[in-house]
């Protein structure tokens, strides 16, 4: 249980809550050890429990860990203690759009347009490393007070789904691509797919599938038509139309195929945005039959191999837990004796795993013989039966045959590729040959066996690895081995592999991390080299120093001589010395404040904080209506900027003193009702019943209505020519009520 004021791991001191979702709750908290603040993740207790679903997480977790983007909220550990599981990240302090959108009820095009575009950026850098959200919404974006936009949870969605957590859990289902509802394969454009429900929200205000159940929604998301944003926003310019049309498509295929490609469409939709640019994808165009690309076939076969590996991590993590459950270790048990008990459950686990495969070929090739034995004993009886009939040719039933042999065979083969592709059969070779009986030539792949790598030092198994022609990757975490030791891999020794596999290994940076660099005043290319050779990534930032010499470090974060595990990045402030950059000063007034900041963060303008709040008649609450530098005029990078921010038309009291005349066709001594409404027409300040003008109207202390709408009803009389029933005609008077035009009367403003 996790309390204010603990410590966890003897270094993230809780300090408050600030958050709570459906899997976890978020706490702010410090780091001691780099003094900075950070957010930490909890597991809420019915996941903690879940052996499987930790493991999992944590897995996801690291992965996330190793993406740096400024549009990412940044994961910088993971771990467990006292039966929990946490994450920390990065603090951003903000709010979520979701919260953004209810606050504003939608946001403007512009606005919706570039928080969309900065999503696709964090989005493209975790495709890049391939790894898949799973869970775009606007929950899961955060805009910070400086205008940043930052996507979490990146890896946990995965984590959920892959353990059958439920949607309550794993939030809405408005924002659900169609594959994902069937259970199907998602990919990049699943992730796509969820992008254009946000952008349909932020420029709407609603989502655009809604029912009683989330089974309702889920069911609209498959089945009905998506409707146009602009149903609801007809100013909404038709490129944003297509854009958001496009990214929502049922078909995958007809969707953007990649995160740039949405991007570029964004940015032009804001140069152009009447332009119809957008290239939709035909129902004509998207049914014809495409040959795979090798592209195409590699990506399946990337997607085979790695659900085949996950599958291999559940099994083996099944295993791990039913040998410990029969394995008891001695009270007095050597430290020595542990390991030799591993290296037996390794080997157990290697014979099960190969007595498995052994029986899952005999059962197929079984079932593959009766199969054929009974497509040949179909076959002849057909035959049998086609001699018999009259009036057939023996050229044409000849041609049936084949037709029909020549359909089957190419059917099998095409689900047996698609079915290996998405691990329906779990197969480890893509040979569609052997599947159906026919003898192929052999491929020359070459298989190699995964080597044990475990206790090496990690020269030494990149070495190994790489003289299997294996592409390494290195993991860096504290650990209580020898520092630069390898003490995990992705793939267990003995395991066959292909040349060219994906191969990750886990190296020991010691208990406490290693000690960092101190490289402030090198230049970049010395403070570079030092910290990639202790195993840091590094993030370089440019701004200007008069004091600094231009190439050299000004500051780094986190600062030398802390302790940290490698691969950690390490952002490096370089002094552009006086340099600046001449940009064009952008209009700010009529911008939300979040926007105008946003704005001149990407001039890489300064600004003062907090901008003071005034009063404005021109502009609404919460826009720039000021600023210190006059749109167009050129200014270097820099620069700061003073603005201010309304407050709205500034409260005020009127006073009211207006003389009412007589309407021209008004009788005197007849009734009449004087009404002085405000200017929304629907609260009455004066009213009065009179049968003489001129009338006066006298009113103080009026609050923040500058201006009123008088209104006259009185009683006409006209004569008219009235027939009876015998056809006499006659003149009779006929009275009716009459209202006056609208009169504006003007409030005079209390000084």
């Amino acid at each position: 249980m996790v309390k204010i004021g603990m410590m966890i791991s003897d270094r993230y001191e809780v300090l408050d809550k600030v958050g709570a979702g459906g899997m976890s709750d978020v706490y702010r908290a410090k780091d001691h050890k780099l003094n900075r603040f950070v957010a930490i993740k909890v597991l809420k207790q019915e996941f903690a429990e879940n052996t499987e679903f930790r493991s999992k997480f944590r897995m996801e977790a690291q992965a996330a860990a190793g993406l740096m983007h400024p549009n990412i909220v940044n994961v910088y550990d993971v771990g467990e203690e006292s039966g929990f599981s946490y994450i920390v990240m990065e603090l951003v302090e903000g709010i979520t759009l979701k919260k953004y959108i209810e606050k504003k009820a939608r946001l403007s095009v512009k606005e919706a347009v570039s928080i969309a575009i900065q999503v696709g950026r964090g989005i493209e850098a975790a495709h890049n490393n391939h790894i898949i959200h799973r869970d775009i919404k606007p929950q899961n974006i955060i805009i910070s007070k400086e205008g940043k936009v930052k996507v979490t949870d990146f890896g946990i969605a995965k984590a959920a789904t892959s353990n059958t957590i439920t949607s309550n859990v794993m939030g809405s289902v408005h924002y659900t691509s169609p594959e994902q509802v069937r259970g199907g394969f998602s990919d990049e454009k699943s992730d796509i797919y969820s992008l254009g429900i946000t952008l349909f929200e932020m420029l709407t205000g609603r989502v655009p599938y809604n029912g009683e159940t989330t089974v309702a929604v889920a069911i609209q998301h498959i089945q009905e038509e998506m409707p146009s944003p602009r149903d609801y926003v007809p100013e909404i310019p038709v490129s944003v139309e297509q854009i958001v049309l496009k990214c929502t498509q049922k078909s995958p295929d007809r969707r953007y195929q990649s995160a740039p490609e949405l991007i570029e469409d964004l940015k032009k939709s804001l140069i152009s945005p009447d332009e119809n640019f957008v290239k939709m994808d035909t129902m004509d165009m998207v049914g014809v039959t495409r040959d795979f690309t090798s592209e195409d076939k590699r990506r399946m076969k990337q997607a085979a191999r790695h659900e085949e590996y996950e599958q291999d991590q559940r099994d083996d993590a099944e295993y791990d837990r039913r040998y410990d459950e029969r394995y008891e270790p001695d009270e007095y048990e050597e430290p020595g004796s542990r390991k030799g008990s591993n290296h037996k459950r390794e080997q157990n686990r290697k014979s099960e795993k190969k007595s498995s495969s052994k029986n899952t070929r005999t059962k197929t090739g079984s079932k593959n013989t009766k199969n054929s034995v009974s497509s040949k004993k179909n076959t002849r009886l057909s035959s049998k039966k086609n001699k018999k009939q009259e009036g057939q040719s023996g050229l044409e039933m000849l041609t049936t045959v084949v037709v029909i042999i020549a359909a089957v065979i190419v059917g099998v083969i095409f689900i047996y590729i698609v079915g290996s592709a998405i691990g329906l059969f779990g197969a480890r070779d893509n040979d569609p040959g052997t599947a159906i009986g026919i003898e192929t030539q052999p491929q020359t792949v070459t298989q190699v066996a995964m080597p044990d790598v475990i206790g090496m030092s990690e020269a030494k198994a990149r070495e190994t690895l790489e003289a299997l022609s294996l592409n390494v990757t290195t993991d860096y975490q504290n650990s209580s081995e020898a520092e630069g030791t390898v003490f995990q891999a992705s793939i267990a020794a003995g395991t066959n592999l292909k040349s060219g596999d994906a191969v990750t290994i886990v190296v020991s940076s010691g208990t406490d991390g290693v000690r960092l660099p101190d490289v402030i005043g090198k230049t970049q290319a010395e403070a570079t080299v030092l910290l990639e050779n202790e195993g840091f990534g590094v993030r370089v930032i440019k701004e200007n120093s008069t004091e600094i010499p231009k190439g050299n470090v000004i500051s780094q974060d986190p600062k030398g001589d802390s302790r940290l595990r490698r691969g950690t990045e390490i952002v490096l402030t370089v002094s552009l010395g006086t340099e600046t950059q001449d940009v064009s000063m952008p209009d700010l007034r009529g911008m939300e404040e979040e926007t105008a900041i946003a704005t001149m963060v990407e001039l890489g303008l300064d600004y003062n904080t907090p901008a003071e709040q005034v009063f404005s008649d021109e502009y609404a609450e919460g826009q720039v209506c000021y600023q210190n530098y006059s749109p167009g005029i050129t200014v270097g990078s820099g620069t700061k900027v003073v603005y201010k921010v309304s407050k709205g038309p500034e409260p005020a009291v009127y006073n009211c003193s207006y003389t009412v005349q007589a309407p021209a066709d008004f009788v005197p001594g007849t009734p009449a009702t004087l009404t002085l409404f405000a200017t929304d027409t629907s609260t009455a300040l004066w009213s009065v019943t009179a049968d003489s003008f001129p009338q006066q109207i006298n009113i103080s202390g009026i609050d923040s209505i500058p201006y009123g709408t008088l209104y006259i009803t009185y009683t006409v009389s006209t004569t008219e020519s009235v027939t009876d029933a015998e056809g006499n005609v006659t003149q009779q008077t006929v009275t009716t009520q009459k209202t006056s035009d609208p009169q504006t009367v003007n409030f005079t403003k209390v000084q």
